[in-house]
């Protein structure tokens, strides 16, 4: 008569004899595409190997892309999923050399047309991106804050408030290289007040300006006594006053704001009124 651990020895025998014949009928396969040969045998070899079952699954879909998931179809542990190291995205892909760029609001004076627009530079993470990014800023006219050589970019983010009219090249109104961004709340708030057009009399009647993402009401008061509103706003149309708030693309922690005041008056304060 057998005992109970008999009983089991005879059975790991025999399951180890089956798993050695599934073993040498994997090694003479032939004919059949390198992933799926992963596969079959993967699942009859699952419940002793799926360790080196998942690790050969990631070289497979590392060479092939054949596989999206490290594990295994059809139950068990090849059902987990891998995080596969995704490649570094290009300086192309993170805007290092081309800027993201939002336009802020727009609007005619003295029969010419006026425009704010936001430009986001990616971060450049050694000499050679930052020589190019330093260079495309040059080529628009342009000069990032702190940077007077371009190795003084490296990870860091650079960012512009431009303001144009007509066919002169845009000008920078507010503009900052950091490493990261800062996370605006409450009613905090920047400003910049500029002028419209490019004469003395126009000046002080555009204010640019940086707020948190959770306001929905910046109030920009005017020397005599007038106020202009920005709300948020997505898209422009023939009714836009110019006064505007608006997310940017590639800013993070806070979006931009822009009012305009009407002629014979200047820029006195603004604030966040809701």
């Amino acid at each position: 008569m057998m005992s109970a651990d008999q009983n089991r020895n005879h059975d790991m025998s025999q399951t180890d004899i089956a798993l050695l014949l599934a073993d040498a009928a994997d090694e003479v396969e032939i004919g059949i595409a390198p992933v799926q040969a992963v596969i079959r045998g993967g699942r009859r070899r699952r419940a002793r190997r799926w360790a080196v079952a998942t690790v050969t699954a990631l070289v497979v879909a590392g060479s092939t892309g054949a596989l999206a998931v490290t594990g295994l179809p059809g139950g068990g542990h090849g059902d987990r999923q891998t995080n596969v190291a995704k490649p570094p995205a290009s300086a192309e892909a993170r805007h290092v050399y081309e800027p993201q760029r939002t336009e802020l609001a727009r609007g005619t004076y003295k029969g010419k047309e006026w425009h704010v627009t936001v430009q986001v530079w990616g971060a450049p993470r050694n000499e050679a991106e930052a020589d190019r990014q330093f260079d495309a800023m040059a080529e628009l006219g342009i000069e990032p804050a702190d940077a007077r050589k371009p190795a003084d970019l490296i990870g860091k983010i650079s960012y512009f408030a431009t303001r144009g009219w007509g066919e002169n090249r845009p000008q920078q109104v507010m503009f900052n290289t950091v490493e990261k961004f800062e996370k605006y709340s409450g009613t905090d708030l920047e400003a910049a007040a500029t002028r419209l057009g490019y004469g003395g009399e126009s000046s002080g009647r555009l204010v640019i300006g940086i707020v948190a993402k959770t306001a929905r009401q910046v109030t920009c008061h005017w020397k005599d006594g007038t106020t202009a509103v920005a709300e948020p706003t997505e898209g422009f149309s023939a009714h836009d006053t110019g006064s505007a708030i608006r997310v940017v693309d590639g800013f993070q922690g806070a979006n931009w704001f822009v009012c305009t005041g009407p002629a014979g008056t200047s820029y006195a304060s603004a604030e966040v009124t809701k």
